[in-house]
């Protein structure tokens, strides 16, 4: 499941209450809890930035800045557990592949490729985002305090991801249970599902 031994509920106080929330939650324990076993007060600490980042945007707008920036990192976990919110939120399986896609046939109108494609920027090389760049997203209605929203919400997807990926935590193997094979390989486009080859 890792490149370093997770430990078990038994490590401590606060891993165990970690581990049995993540658990209650999902109905199994995911790998990226696992993942920040040795220090749960760091997931802890990431959670309650993520919801103050979160808390400013809709759900939809926070998965699609979510999807693009997790593409862009080339993060499996990511893609398919924000993949699967969008799911649950109304896309259909050949609407969410197209998203992932860049396809013209992705259900996002003209604002939302726009910011799925500055978060992707954002994420690529961050030096290369330009006043133009800021100002077209203006044009789509945007403003500057949403524009910092997304621009936090695709910035601290790098820390997220890149913590799982360098420690080698595959997705959890309920994708491979739960979403239809051709979409799975749309969106599990760096590490595999944990168990598949």
């Amino acid at each position: 499941m890792a490149f370093i031994h997770t430990p078990d509920a038994s490590a401590n106080d606060k891993t165990a209450s970690m581990y049995a929330a993540a658990e209650a939650s999902y109905g199994y324990l995911p790998n990226m809890y696992r993942a920040f076993g040795h220090r749960p007060e760091v997931m802890e600490h990431w959670g309650a930035l993520l919801s103050s980042i979160r808390s400013h945007m809709t759900l939809r707008r926070y998965e699609l800045v979510t999807l693009a920036a997790a593409k862009e990192l080339k993060s499996s976990y990511c893609m398919l557990a924000h993949g699967s919110v969008l799911l649950r939120e109304g896309f259909t399986n050949d609407g969410l592949a197209a998203t992932a896609d860049g396809g013209e046939k992705a259900p996002v109108d003209a604002g939302e490729r726009a910011i799925m494609a500055f978060a992707a920027k954002v994420v690529r090389d961050a030096t290369s985002v330009t006043q133009q760049d800021v100002d077209a997203l203006k044009k789509h209605g945007l403003s500057d305090a949403e524009i910092f929203d997304i621009t936090a919400a695709a910035a601290v997807r790098c820390f997220f991801s890149k913590m799982l990926d360098g420690l080698g935590a595959a997705p959890d193997h309920a994708y491979a249970e739960r979403l239809d094979p051709n979409l799975r390989k749309s969106l599990a486009i760096g590490r595999p599902i944990d168990g598949l080859v």
